[in-house]
């Protein structure tokens, strides 16, 4: 009886390890979720495509590979009107973040699409505080975080720098989209800073992309002597017409973002984008590691660029002051 107990014992303990085995087999086998990322642009691919790159390479840093441990589904808008169906578009394949590359408009559009999915904004120039879109900086409350770029802010300071570039700008027209808060602020502050500079500006305002034309044939007649272009989703679609326009009228240009002096806008002053790509990357990892939107703090800008187009100098006349020019973080040749 003894040994038949003894039996029956090991032959428990064999079938609970076989249990135990298979059970470690089958989780083996069982494929590990991958994360979705969500990816909304107001832009096109072509625009989009050095920051998507830039974010992936900066994820991959940190350890996580697209196609492999992650899938990013990209959606472009050309614009922020398609934002909400995008948005729809993203929630509906129950993504696990959702990072935005837009204004307020396009922030707000997706905000709206979700209570639930974590949403982080790629740094543009909105106060998400004042745009309602979180509530503090350092604790957003809900489930929008990231990053923003204040870009309005720097409205006196690009004004200033387009007057030390070219002494002899007098009279500048500032194009803006009205539809965009943080742009008529930026406009307010750029009035501002005319006086003390003893500049005088006129301000054109665009709301759709039919009215670039009609305003690029204003200036012609009432020929300024520099452009200030403010930011926003539809003056970032057509930052190429916009400096292809400045480069033909011989007409000195600044910009808030980078990627028009590519275009052949003459400068830009903003926010280090390479530095923003980077903390988008720190997001996602922060998220998906299981912290909450909530509690992750909204990031200003800390480190600023200033960048010159000296082949558009050259075509367009003008020469920038070399203790100027010594400034410039980057200077395209």
């Amino acid at each position: 009886m003894m040994c038949a107990m003894k039996k029956a014992g090991v032959l428990s303990i064999l079938f609970v390890a076989v249990l135990l085995a298979v059970a470690v087999i089958t989780d083996a086998q069982q494929p590990k979720k991958v994360p979705r990322i969500g990816y909304l642009s107001s832009t096109d691919p072509a625009r989009e495509s050095t920051r998507a790159e830039a974010i992936r390479l900066a994820l991959r840093d940190l350890g996580y590979i697209e196609g492999q441990n992650i899938a990013i589904e990209y959606r472009y808008g050309e614009g922020p009107d398609r934002a909400s169906e995008l948005a729809a578009d993203l929630v509906r394949l129950k993504v696990d973040i959702i990072l935005v590359a837009g204004g307020g408009r396009v922030i707000r559009a997706v905000k709206n699409a979700t209570k639930t999915i974590p949403v982080v904004m790629m740094g543009e120039g909105i106060d998400p505080v004042e745009a309602g879109l979180v509530e503090s900086l350092a604790r957003p409350g809900g489930n929008v975080t990231g990053l923003t770029n204040l870009s309005t802010e720097l409205g006196g300071k690009r004004l200033e720098l387009l007057k030390e570039a070219v002494p002899k700008v007098a009279r500048v027209a500032v194009l803006y989209d009205p539809a965009i808060p943080g742009g008529v602020r930026e406009v307010k502050e750029v009035l501002v800073a005319a006086r003390a500079l003893g500049l005088t500006t006129q301000s054109w305002e665009v709301r759709a992309a039919d009215g670039f034309e009609k305003v690029f044939a204003a200036l012609k007649k009432e020929r300024p002597d520099g452009l200030y272009v403010t930011g926003g989703g539809l003056i970032n679609v057509n930052q190429n017409r916009i400096a292809d326009f400045a480069l033909k009228s011989r007409l000195p240009s600044i910009y808030v973002r980078r990627q028009a002096v590519d275009a052949g806008g003459l400068m830009s002053y903003g926010a280090a984008v390479a530095d923003n790509y980077r903390r988008v990357a720190y997001y996602v990892d922060k998220i998906l590691k299981g912290a909450k939107p909530a509690e992750l703090p909204v990031e200003q800008p800390t480190k600023f660029e200033l960048v010159f187009n000296l082949k558009t100098a050259k075509q367009i006349g003008v020469t920038i002051p070399p203790n100027v020019l010594a400034r410039a973080d980057k200077v395209i040749k």
